[in-house]
């Protein structure tokens, strides 16, 4: 009986501790990224960011809601090409990198019903 104690004690620890060792890393958001939230109420955790200077910006996108969430970038109506980030899941990141000229874009969640989500960037 001690021993199947001790070894039911050993199987929880090893659980508790992830196991097999086989999970990936989670990803983390990129060292001087431009960071966007997506927060619960369906919306961004704030309504304008930047400046961020105009050129190559990295962007970092984490969702601290229950639900998934999209970016995409838009100006003057126009979605900027190749660039989408989606998290999944609460605690989920994802970043990217994009070249953006100078001007004031729109941050979307195109995630149906998530219409309200939406922010302004302004790049200089």
């Amino acid at each position: 009986m001690k021993r199947a104690l001790t070894l039911t004690a050993s199987l929880l620890l090893l659980a508790a501790c992830g196991g097999s060792g086989t999970s990936a890393p989670a990803e983390t958001v990129p060292a001087g990224a431009t960071v966007i939230k997506a927060v619960p109420s369906l919306r961004f955790d704030a309504e304008k960011y930047g400046p961020v200077p105009a050129g190559e910006v990295t962007f970092g996108y984490v969702n601290e809601d229950s639900v998934r969430h999209t970016l995409l970038i838009a100006k003057d109506n126009t979605k900027v090409p190749n660039f989408k980030l989606v998290i999944a899941q609460k605690g989920s990141v994802d970043s990217g990198t994009v070249s953006l000229e100078a001007g004031v874009y729109t941050l979307i969640c195109d995630v149906p019903g998530h219409s309200n989500m939406r922010a302004t960037l302004t790049v200089e």
